[in-house]
């Protein structure tokens, strides 16, 4: 991708290198979490321990310096969250959808508070409807390129773009009216109702690339077909038979590598979010 000169987003918090909930607790904090351990049963000695966490947090966050491939990233993905803002905001203009309004990017590392519960590293990247953030430990694009072979810029602003979906999904009414009917499911149910979740989500993001093409001509030769690689690697499917051998479709939460790789370019292609109504489909037809 040709970003040179391109701006980068101010909606961003930078919580690299601040461990968790405990960093930054002044002592009114450590007081009421020493308090609750006490009630529920813990000791003194659990009491230390949480101020010495607490302690040793703000140590780690003093001590923190990213690495020049660290801040390389970040400043990439504020370059690709500021082009998803100008996009979206242009997109919901021109389609009669009122006001767009930006979600907050939050990087950090290994985990971090969120208004959806503890965030943690491992979850990879996901979007917080409750605080309308997006949040990603940048260790997440090394961890492609090492364990997926999923590398390239295009393929890492897919990911950005696919949680900015979620942001989309959010601001339309989609993703609430989902949430409501997945608590009333089974699992089985629920699960089905996740993957169209995702994959609208994936389709919203090959909107995003559609525009970010045709408004900026940034996109080069090679550059869909990273973002189309990393579909395909971050299918339930081909996960779960790199993990244990064989696939449980039942659980699936996220979609096939083939429909995730199908709605991304469904996107990519008609650069119409209408074209991305996953829940008007028999699973079959995903």
């Amino acid at each position: 991708m040709k970003l040179n000169g391109r701006r980068e987003s101010t909606n961003v918090e930078d919580r690299r290198g601040t461990v968790g909930k405990a960093a930054g607790m002044g002592l009114g904090g450590i007081a009421v979490v020493a308090l609750l351990t006490l009630l529920m049963g813990g000791n003194l000695g659990d009491v230390f321990q949480v101020v010495m966490q607490n302690a040793g947090s703000q140590t780690a966050a003093a001590q923190y310096e990213p690495t020049a491939e660290n801040e390389a990233l970040a400043k990439f993905s504020r370059q690709i969250l500021a082009s998803t803002e100008d996009v979206w905001s242009r997109y919901f203009a021109d389609n009669g959808l009122g006001s767009y309004r930006a979600p907050t990017l939050v990087l950090y590392t290994g985990s971090t508070s969120t208004s959806c519960g503890q965030g943690q590293a491992a979850m990879g990247p996901f979007y917080c409807s409750a605080d309308e953030k997006l949040y990603i430990d940048l260790s997440f694009f090394s961890s492609m390129r090492q364990q997926l072979g999923a590398d390239g810029d295009f393929a890492y602003a897919y990911v950005i773009a696919h949680e900015v979906g979620h942001h989309v999904q959010h601001l339309l009414g989609t993703l609430g009216q989902a949430h409501q009917q997945m608590a009333r499911m089974s699992k089985a149910e629920a699960n089905r109702t996740s993957v169209r979740i995702e994959l609208q989500a994936d389709c919203y993001a090959g909107v995003w690339g559609h525009y970010e093409s045709a408004l900026f001509g940034s996109l080069e030769e090679g550059d869909l077909e990273e973002a189309i690689r990393c579909a395909s690697v971050i299918g339930d499917d081909y996960l779960q038979k790199k993990a244990q051998g064989y696939a449980v479709e039942e659980s699936f939460t996220h979609g096939t590598a083939a429909q995730r790789m199908r709605w991304l370019k469904r996107g990519l292609n008609s650069g119409d979010i209408r074209q991305g109504n996953t829940f008007s489909l028999a699973d079959s037809q995903l």
